[in-house]
């Protein structure tokens, strides 16, 4: 191909913004609106069957929004349809619908067992060995199941279970912890394969054997956390076996109803229902008669309708027969468990077992106990905690919805009881917060009068102080109440004791007083946990302390004007819980910081907390952690504001770039504050700057011209050096701008070819296409500069695109090239596009000089020469293609900038839309598009030279 000249067609900008506006349609009100409110009228249409000889049809209307696509379907729903149909799912659905119908009266409010289960397994552990009793299985139980006599089958399971009594098990001694607990899982599993494989005597003796481990208090500090293990099989069994009555009483023909009664259940079900409980019923030791039949209380649902509450005093009379409290207790726990989950209407039931509790409770504190503990080395502070996982779990029964006269009545006869110190803890723990905090005097003078041996007052106090944290005291006893508290709390002397009760009473102190007394409770707290140490055992406490402080306290003039605020975070001398906190303390200033300050403590203040941060970061931070910690930060820096005073902002500014200088994105956050602050100093001085406010925007431009070197990522430098210069171009900092925009091209040459985007590697060519094309958007109003020649960064730039090594594969280049064309198409236009208030541009410094004019067309025709060649190399068969889009894009290009009216341009322009279509690569549809857009510009005034270019323009058909 020939050397073609080029030459730019003249724009009317105005003329053409005029011709692109849409038309003003005036629109009256009332009319529609995409973003109005739409009602939707629902119409409900039911049809009769098609085979009836008639069809009748209903319909109703209503104003309320619904969903169009529902109205479709005619209130059905054909996937529910066929789901109904499939009778196991739909006895699976009404199994959990009916389930919730029977929990309907424990609602959200009430804590379920299982949130317990973890925090106990995880308090009452032991070092000591355990000792467990494993089942071992015998041939009898398969004969028996051969056996085809009925008779037979039943005495031969009878015999079963003698045999296990009387001695079918293997003890295991010398277990650890953890090796008991996997036993205990070993059994579960067993219980459940025996039931699987129908050895359903198998499955009753694992239950038995597992059962009377609850009478064996020989390791007595892990009984609670046995307690749960052992449970967790009894109620493996109970749902198995319910399970089991309840898919005899469903056939083919009918399914049992959500509320189902006795008469509903058929005789098979009631027979098998009544062989547990016989079976059970034979059991000869309490213990595991008691807890096996507890597992199963349910199923007496299919016998009777007051089964469940004729079976639960009977079993709370058994628990009087066992003669260990502790065991007593736990087994008064799992009644109250099992009876709150089948029948929690029964409450008076449940009473009756609390008053049959507190009768026996000062067996607690019998000589048979004492003696136990003596034997087992077991203190009694370290026995009584034992209780209260038990305690309280009744408690929380029988107060849940319970009146409040049900709750004086207890707290009168836990009086009478002598305000036994655990007792009383375990009222503080289960009944409702609110019942506790208006009655929060009498339970102090309750808790004065206890008998502390075994069970300490501040303990008390501990469970006192989370009662009000959850609800209010009286407002006249606030004070007293507090003082009351404080004087047993401060008299500690044991650091831990101390902080766990501080760490409660600080919420109620920030509540409900003020920060002076708060400062106050800060200021014992430094005093009873800086001696020898004593805040490295108490971290998670501390922090507790403090995130409640910071949780009351939002306005941080007030909380950093506590005294004992920074003292206290000195505490933190381990650096990782020193950065938590301080990322604490960061995350509710971003949050609830609501306007920008300057107040010097905040500042100070938090400029430490974030130091803190900053330096903890090292080699091995993962990156996660860092952007974390830059966005806390950043977050501080964007709340910091000076006002008019811009001189003291930038000199934060240059402080901060001093203090935070490993966190990249921290950097990029100071330099666009930096520039930020450069653009409302013009916006103040409206563009008129004077000596004073000259030298400032040139003090700013030097920062950020300082600052950008030092970061990693390329292409945040490159974006910061357009970004930068563009700012000091718009303050009249002109050779200032240059040297960014020199900056930048010299930086081009270093881009790699592969770059890391969230730990990725990508291409960088199409990133590197993004940023030059908003360069070139800039170099139109950049003004040459006197000394260098015409456009000299535009040819620095065309350099070190040409130098650059691109991939074989890739047309970004020849992208480049062609925005280029576009800059300088613009470039020679009389008037530019846009422009800088105060800035004159080339078109001014210039006015359109022949010589400038001359210059910008060699370069055009420079630059189509790369594009016209690099066309040429793509004349091969895998890449055809390519050439298409190319040549058409080019084409496109030369319609939108090139004055066709040039005899040679106009005959490129001819070639490369042969060019696009040579090979049938081209899209037919975007080629007719084009030739119409061709056409309809052929109309408007001074284009008619692109009807003749039309008629050279032929349309290819593919063959």
């Amino acid at each position: 191909m020939a050397v073609f000249p080029w030459h730019s067609r003249s724009r009317n900008y105005k003329a053409e913004f005029a011709s692109c506006r849409l038309e003003a349609v005036p629109l009256e009100f009332g009319d529609y609106h995409p973003l109005k409110p739409i009602t939707v009228t629902e119409s409900k249409t039911k049809k009769v069957s098609r085979k009836g000889s008639s069809s009748s049809t209903s319909s109703s209307s209503s104003s309320s929004v619904v969903d169009p696509l529902s109205s479709v379907l005619d209130g059905t729903d054909p996937l529910s349809m066929f789901a109904a149909s499939a009778d196991p799912a739909a006895t699976d659905s009404s199994r959990k619908r009916r389930d919730r119908d029977e929990n309907a009266i424990v609602g959200s409010d009430f804590e379920p067992w299982a949130s317990k289960r973890g925090e106990i397994l995880a308090r009452y552990t032991t070092t000591e060995k355990l000792s467990i009793n494993l089942f071992m299985g015998s041939e009898k139980g398969k004969a028996g199941t051969a056996t085809s006599a009925m008779s037979e089958k039943v005495r031969t399971r009878l015999e079963e279970l003698d045999d296990f009594e009387e001695g079918s098990q293997k003890e295991l001694l010398n277990l650890t912890q953890q090796d008991y607990v996997n036993r205990i899982e070993e059994l579960n599993q067993s219980l459940k394969d025996a039931w699987a494989s129908d050895q359903k005597v198998k499955a009753l003796k694992i239950v038995i054997q597992c059962s009377k481990l609850l009478s064996d208090t020989s390791v007595i500090q892990f009984y609670p956390s046995k307690f749960v293990l052992i449970t967790d099989i009894l109620d493996t069994f109970g749902k198995l076996v319910y399970e089991r009555i309840f898919s005899m009483c469903v056939d083919n023909h009918s399914v049992l109803p959500d509320h189902f009664s006795p008469e509903n259940v058929n005789d098979t079900a009631k027979e098998t229902c009544l062989n547990w409980f016989f079976k059970i019923a034979s059991i000869r030791e309490l213990i595991p008669r008691f807890y096996v039949e507890a597992s199963i209380l349910k199923c007496n649902k299919f016998l009777s309708k007051t089964g469940i509450s004729e079976c639960l005093p009977r079993l709370t009379c058994m628990i009087r027969g066992i003669g260990d409290p502790l065991v007593s207790v736990y087994a008064r726990a799992y009644l109250c468990r099992v009876g709150m989950e089948v029948a929690p209407h029964l409450k008076e039931s449940l009473n009756k077992n609390f008053f049959d509790f507190l009768l026996t409770f000062k067996q607690i504190h019998g000589d048979t106990v004492q003696n136990q503990l003596v034997l087992q080395g077991v203190e009694l502070p370290s026995y009584l905690p034992l209780y209260s996982p038990a305690m309280d779990w009744i408690f929380q029964c029988i107060s849940y919805h319970a009146p409040e006269a049900l709750l004086t009545e207890m707290m009168e006869r836990c009086k009478k009881l002598g305000n036994n110190a655990l007792l009383l803890n375990s009222v503080m723990s289960a009944f409702r917060a609110e019942f506790i905090a208006t009655r929060s005097m009498d339970f102090i003078g309750m808790i004065k009068e206890c008998d502390e041996s075994g069970f300490p007052k501040h303990l008390l106090f501990h469970s006192l102080g989370l009662n009000l944290a959850l609800a209010d005291p009286p407002e006249g006893d606030r004070l007293q109440i507090l003082n009351e508290a404080w004087k047993v709390i401060t008299k500690l002397k044991n650091p831990q004791d101390y902080v766990n009760c501080a760490e409660v009473w600080v919420e109620y102190t920030c509540k409900h007083f003020t920060k002076r007394e708060v400062n106050t409770v800060l200021a014992d707290v430094i005093k009873h946990m800086t001696p020898d140490r004593a805040f490295e055992d108490s971290y998670p406490q501390l922090q507790s302390i403090i995130k409640k402080v910071i949780a009351h306290f939002h306005d941080f003039s007030v909380l950093f004007s506590v005294e004992k605020f920074l003292p206290f975070l000195d505490m933190f001398q381990k650096e990782s819980v020193r950065v938590e906190v301080c990322k604490c303390i960061m995350e509710v200033f971003i949050k609830h910081q609501q306007e920008p300050t300057k107040d010097p403590v905040i500042l100070n203040a938090l400029l430490h907390v974030c130091k803190t941060m900053h330096d903890s970061v090292n080699a091995l931070t993962l990156e996660d952690e860092k952007r974390m910690l830059a966005y806390l930060i950043n977050g501080f820096i964007k709340m910091v504001s000076f006002g008019r005073d811009f001189e003291q902002q930038l000199s934060f500014y240059v402080e901060a770039r001093s203090m935070f200088c490993n966190l990249e994105p921290v950097l990029v956050q100071l330099i666009h504050s930096v520039n930020r602050l450069a653009m409302e100093t013009r916006k103040v001085m409206k563009g008129n700057h004077s000596r004073k406010t000259a030298a400032f925007v040139r003090a700013c431009v030097a920062y950020c011209f300082i600052t950008i070197p030092s970061l990693v990522g390329i292409f945040t430098r490159l974006n910061l050096y357009l970004h930068s210069g563009q700012v000091a171009l718009a303050n009249q900092c002109l050779s200032q701008a240059d040297a960014f925009f020199k900056a930048a091209i010299s930086l081009i040459p270093e881009v790699p070819k592969m770059i890391n985007i969230d730990g990725k590697m990508r291409p960088s060519e199409s990133f590197l296409l993004e940023f030059l094309c908003n360069f070139f958007s800039t170099l139109l109003i950049v003004p040459d500069h006197p000394e260098h020649g015409v456009l000299f960064l535009v040819r620095e730039l065309l350099n070190v695109i040409q130098d650059y090594t691109w991939e074989e594969s890739s047309d970004d280049k020849i992208r480049i090239y062609t925005c280029v064309l576009h800059l300088l198409s613009a470039m020679s236009q009389e008037t530019y596009l846009y422009h800088i208030d105060k800035v004159d541009s080339n078109d001014s410094l210039y006015g359109g000089d022949s010589k400038f004019l001359a210059e910008n067309n060699k370069l055009c025709e420079t630059v189509m020469a790369q594009i016209l060649e690099h066309l040429k190399t793509l004349a091969k068969d895998e890449a055809l293609k390519r050439q298409s889009s190319l040549g058409l894009s080019f084409f496109n290009s030369i319609l939108a900038h090139g004055d066709l009216r040039n005899n040679r341009l106009n005959q490129l322009s001819v070639n490369l839309w042969h060019l696009a279509q040579r090979h049938g690569c081209a899209d037919t549809r975007t080629m007719v598009k084009t030739l119409e857009y061709i056409k309809k510009r052929s109309k408007q005034p001074d284009m008619g030279h692109l009807t003749e270019l039309a008629l050279r323009l032929p349309l290819q058909t593919r063959t």
